[in-house]
């Protein structure tokens, strides 16, 4: 099973992997949603959509849609 962003919990870090370039907004690659970079699930909408994420010190909303195509490796779980 792939872990992706989708599957983080609050307060987890990860490390992005890989992901399907015509899946994640262009925006998204310029705002620093790129392989090696790092990852922190910030907060989650009441309704579960969509997620707050710090990237590389970039505050971003994504939906989950787009959340479950990017492929990451957990570094820091938050228990």
């Amino acid at each position: 099973m792939l872990t992706t962003i989708h599957s983080l919990k609050k307060g987890d870090k990860a490390i992005i992997k890989d992901f399907d370039i015509d899946a994640v907004p262009l925006k998204l690659l310029e705002m620093g949603c790129l392989p090696g970079n790092t990852v922190e699930l910030l907060q989650i909408a009441p309704f579960g959509d969509p997620l707050f994420l710090d990237i590389n010190g970039s505050h971003v909303a994504i939906r989950i849609e787009t959340a479950k195509e990017i492929e990451v490796d957990i570094i820091k779980i938050n228990l």
